[in-house]
């Protein structure tokens, strides 16, 4: 029961991640110990798996695929879409510095724990490391698209983002943001559950989930100080989208007025970074957020580390 709960929690917390933009669902699968179990029981949707499901073999098709494990996780993550959704809404209209500043927190020591993997570095793993973090960085920079509702194009939304919500150090919902669906998709759907949305969404992450984890496997497999060089630097480069302090930037027509969605928001272009000039109590309340932040990571290493004892 121990363990059962423990892949509820870590679910959860990959759902948390995946809901804000610029968090990686991924990165916290990879510094809570279940980044590979989840990979490989992904990958398991094969014909094999298939093949059993034919022949109503429930069981052998169930210790196959490792279903409990992966019900159990994303189960922790579903529950946690739907009651961090309204939450982080809340939170990012009224405290938006500080969520970042919170989450950069996170994503920093991330960078820490996940780069302290590898077990060898050598000419090729530092070249991963640095393309990686240029990825990154260059993703962090593009400019979103405006906002979609066709139905091909959700299916689209959800094949791209939920292989960037397993990947370390990409966020799904930054992918939404650049595709121009996130609010659509991870706030207005969600907390209204408009099915006409996430339905074609969800086709997309069941295509997208098992072709990727395959590919993603095996690459873990055969590269595997490598593949961790470059998430870790994935993660690196991505602490530019969280930066705390910024200003939205929105995209301009023709006559040079704010574009706006179709519920009346702006669209958002770019961010423009800048550092606070007074250093007064919000910068420093930001800067606590971020120690927490890194402090939280580091509780869950520790927690990583204990073992659960055999009876």
């Amino acid at each position: 029961m121990k363990e059962k709960f423990s892949w509820f929690i870590k679910g959860f917390g990959i759902g948390a991640a995946n809901v804000i933009p610029g968090v990686s669902g991924g990165t916290i699968a990879l510094i809570t110990g279940i980044f590979e179990q989840l990979i490989d029981s992904l990958k398991s949707f094969n014909l094999k798996a298939f093949k059993l499901l034919l022949k109503f073999k429930f069981k052998e098709f169930a210790k196959h695929t490792d279903l409990l494990f992966l019900f159990i996780v994303f189960f922790g993550a579903l529950v946690s879409i739907f009651t961090l959704a309204k939450l982080l809404g809340y939170l990012f209209d009224n405290f938006p510095v500080y969520v970042w500043a919170y989450f950069f927190g996170l994503i920093l020591a991330s960078v820490y724990f996940v780069g302290k993997t590898v077990d060898k570095y050598n000419l090729s793993v530092i070249l991963s490391f640095i393309v990686g973090t240029a990825i990154a960085v260059w993703i962090s920079f593009m400019n979103p698209a405006t906002e979609n509702d066709a139905f091909f194009y959700l299916i689209l939304c959800g094949m791209v983002a939920i292989v960037s919500m397993i990947l370390p150090g990409l966020s799904g919902s930054f992918i939404l943001i650049l595709m121009g669906n996130y609010q659509l998709v991870m706030i207005q759907s969600v907390n209204e559950l408009n099915f006409s949305v996430l339905f074609p969404v969800a086709i997309g992450i069941i295509i997208g989930l098992p072709a990727f984890s395959n590919i993603l496997s095996w690459v873990y497999k055969k590269y595997k100080n490598e593949t961790i060089a470059s998430l870790t630097g994935f993660i690196l480069g991505s602490l530019f989208i969280l930066w705390p302090w910024k200003n939205e930037q929105y995209i301009l027509g023709d006559n040079g007025v704010v574009v706006m969605k179709n519920n009346g928001e702006p669209v958002i272009s770019s961010y423009e970074r800048y550092f606070p000039e007074v250093i007064d109590k919000h910068v420093l309340l930001a800067v606590a957020f971020i120690l927490i932040g890194v402090l939280s990571v580091w509780a869950v290493e520790r927690l990583a580390e204990k073992k659960v004892p055999v009876k």
